[in-house]
């Protein structure tokens, strides 16, 4: 076996076309990292553009572990080593093989290729939920990865132990050349950016791009810019960059990490300088290029970056415009500070789940489209590191379902509950079925912010995750994603109750460890990690149809459970479906920016013991909560969770409490004086069944704000359009009339009678 020519062969033709190779070296790892090395030397391919990713370092070249693959994340290299020995993370994998330049080689090192779907790594071990151990742990996901391995074009596969070559990975393409190298003229278009803008662009994309981002030199707008990996949105945010600085803008450039943001200082350094425009760099590759127009690109790290917003510092370099690169690796909540920008710009990977999922496109959008930006989109589709069809692109998207999309919409319009079949889906039929495995894990991408490529290997794989989905005229219609939970033995709830973290175990993870029951991990129950209805049919009944269906089924388990960034929207879908509140989170999700709400639908004694107690405490702890940690909670959400809670509370309140509120509501008393049964009496019409209607919209917010959350009477009064303080404070005590007629004993009712007689 000479893996040496191999290489050189694969590269030859993968530098005449422009694609990529990709070499599998199945066997003994260190014959594998001999073979890797001798074969990337034979190749001439220097230490310097290649990167190993692997848990220690072996090659003579940068190395990142798998965890830290993220790092990666925009940066180029003519060869990547991925060593899968030790464990195969979808997430790390999705986010290095685009790293990988046009003529460059993606290295991957496995234990022989036909045993390797029986092992169990370390990615297994974390699927390996309790009460399930490692061998529970199926290999279906490795076993439809090797079978992709083998079938897609562009890769060849060497076994390092009988040094034997299964496939040489040779395609035999036709050649082909970028425009530029044929001669043909560059990308051209009218911009009011300078020419060599328009010059520095390798397509047309690009162009438009460019042209988008001239928009920033107004206020109040914002451009998304858009695309699958190796397209050039990164150089095209540079070309732009520089060219604001060119005209003496000040230009913030953020990112998770400077290196994922290296390629738009690169180009934009190149783009001053091939105008003479080029002042000063502070290194290279520069992290602050100065203009001799007095403009100015920098970079600094997001956290640093909302930061110079109002600072006040006149010291500070405060930007004109920012550029937030990567934006998919950031949490919702750290994107929205970035709207207090008057320009912004957001560049975001489509198909490469890059650090945080989908909360860009699923959670953020709707924020920045509600904003006060005008906001410009555009999407990048020509490849520029690598040719259009280039075949680890495709198996790459196919391997990870990272292309995975639900069935158009004429296919799915015509769905309705009543028709829809119900069906549990397997390991087994969905590695039958490739349409079916797209179509449901396309569903759970596009609908939820959160999903990645290792929830496929977690649905496939996992022994405590299960798949249910609607189907109409054989499409999926709605999908949910379960997983098992509870039914812990007493030392595992031991190790929970004492602080010690207990995986896949969510919902009684949170009940043991933060609400002291111990109890908690006890009843089985089926927690809805994420369900998602088709958007052509959405509202039409099918999400609620599928969570019926799986009661039904079910219906021998003690709970089902969910938990969620709580919206008032997504609060009402699962009233309505039978879940009640148990919790609200104290700290944000980093993903979605909201507050996580836990909700259960309790099915047997045991479920409603659970839920029971848990409801009592939640709205008697809920008041002071609000005081503090959820102070800035949106109202309605407060509103909708407490709305969805079942749980009886009693306005017990002694007759000098009654006669304060009464006196606040019909009289000159006053709420400041003694707000605590005040609380409890907007808990109590807050969570009562049978008063939905007694108080409007409007009138529950300001009880939230002022009453519960306890907000200052001006900003209370500004939030919710009163004129003045003093309105806001009237408006306070009408709310109160109505709760105390309903409510009131009779201290309330004397007390009334004083000041309305």
């Amino acid at each position: 076996m000479n893996v040496s020519s191999l290489v050189t062969s694969l590269l030859e033709e993968a530098r005449r076309s422009n694609e990529r190779r990709l070499l599998v070296l199945a066997g003994n790892r260190e014959k594998g990292y001999e073979t890797a090395r001798s074969a990337l030397a034979g190749a001439e391919i220097a230490d310097e553009t290649t990167t190993q990713v692997g848990p220690r370092r072996v090659l003579d070249c940068e190395q990142v572990s798998q965890r830290r693959a993220g790092t990666l994340l925009g940066t180029t290299h003519e060869a990547i080593v991925f060593d899968a020995h030790d464990e195969l993370q979808p997430n790390a994998l999705g986010r290095v093989v685009g790293a990988v330049d046009g003529g460059g080689l993606f290295v991957l090192l496995t234990p022989p290729l036909d045993s390797w779907p029986t092992r169990r790594d370390d990615f297994d071990a974390t699927l390996a939920v309790p009460p399930f151990e490692v061998e529970d742990v199926t290999g279906h996901f490795r076993r439809r990865f090797v079978s992709l391995l083998r079938a897609h074009r562009g890769i060849a596969i060497a076994d390092v132990d009988s040094e034997t070559v299964e496939d040489d990975g040779l395609t035999h393409p036709v050649p082909r050349l970028a425009d530029r190298e044929r001669g043909e003229a560059p990308p051209t278009a009218t911009v009011a950016f300078p020419q060599a803008a328009v010059e520095a662009c390798l397509t047309d994309d690009q162009v438009s791009a460019v042209g988008a981002f001239e928009t920033l030199r107004d206020p109040n707008t914002a451009v998304v810019v858009e695309a699958d990996r190796g397209r050039g949105k990164s150089s095209a945010a540079g070309i732009a960059a520089g060219s604001l600085a060119a005209q003496g803008e000040s230009v913030l450039v953020t990112a998770r990490t400077y290196r994922s943001a290296r390629e738009v200082f690169v180009r934009a350094a190149a783009l001053l300088d091939s105008m003479d425009e080029l002042a000063d760099t502070d290194h290279e590759p520069p992290t602050r290029i100065a203009a001799k127009s007095g403009g100015t690109v920098r970079f600094e790290k997001p956290t640093d970056a909302i930061d110079r917003v109002g600072s006040g510092d006149e010291r500070d370099e405060t930007p004109g415009v920012v550029f937030v690169d990567e934006a998919a690796a950031l949490s919702v909540r750290l994107l929205e500070r970035f709207l207090n920008f008057s320009r912004v710009a957001f560049t975001t990977t489509i198909h490469g789940y890059e650090g945080a999922g989908r909360g860009f496109s699923v959670r953020f959008r709707d924020r920045l489209d509600g904003s006060d930006h005008d906001v410009t989109d555009v999407t990048l589709d020509e490849p520029i590191r690598y040719a259009a069809g280039d075949p680890i692109e495709v198996w790459a998207f196919r391997a990870l379902a990272l292309d995975a999309r639900p069935a158009v919409d004429p296919l799915v319009t015509d769905a309705t509950p009543e028709e829809s079949e119900y069906r549990m889906l397997d390991a087994g039929d969905l590695l039958a079925d490739e349409n079916l495995l797209r179509e449901s894990f396309g569903l759970l991408v596009l609908a939820h912010y959160r999903t990645e490529p290792a929830d496929l290997a977690r649905l496939l794989d996992a022994p405590n995750v299960s798949v249910r989905a609607l189907q109409s005229n054989d499409h999926v219609v709605s999908v949910a994603l379960l997983a098992r939970e509870g039914g812990l033995p007493e030392n595992v709830r031991e190790h929970m109750y004492d602080g010690g973290r207990v995986k896949g175990n969510m919902l009684p993870d949170v009940l043991t460890t933060q609400l002291r029951d111990f109890e908690a991990g006890i009843p089985v129950g089926m927690r809805i990690m994420r369900i998602a209805t088709h958007h052509a049919v959405r509202s039409s009944g099918l999400g609620s149809q599928l969570l019926a269906s799986i009661r039904r089924e079910f219906s021998d388990l003690d709970w089902l459970g969910t938990g969620f960034g709580a919206t008032p929207e997504l609060l009402r879908f699962w009233r309505d479906n039978g879940y009640r509140t148990v919790q609200l989170s104290t700290t944000r999700n980093d993903a979605s920016g909201e507050y996580s709400a836990l909700m259960f639908d309790p099915i047997s004694d045991a479920g409603y013991d659970l839920y029971d107690r848990h409801a009592r405490r939640f709205v008697g702890r809920i008041p002071s909560v609000l005081s503090d940690a959820l102070a800035d909670m949106d109202p309605d959400v407060v509103r909708e969770s407490l709305r969805a809670t079942a749980a009886e509370v009693s306005p017990s309140l002694t007759d000098w409490e009654w006669r304060l509120v009464a006196a606040s509501a019909y009289g000159p008393g006053q709420f400041d004086h003694g707000p605590a049964p005040f609380r409890t009496l907007v808990v109590k019409h807050l969570v009562d069944p049978d008063d939905t209607e007694t108080l409007s919209p409007r009138q529950e917010r300001l009880l939230v704000r002022k009453v519960l959350q306890a907000h200052r009477w001006p900003a209370v009064a500004d939030e919710l359009g009163f004129h003045s303080a003093g309105e806001a404070m009237r408006a306070l005590g009408a709310a109160f009339q109505p709760l105390v007629d309903l409510y009131g004993n009779e201290a309330a009712m004397e007390e009334k009678r004083r000041y309305s007689d």
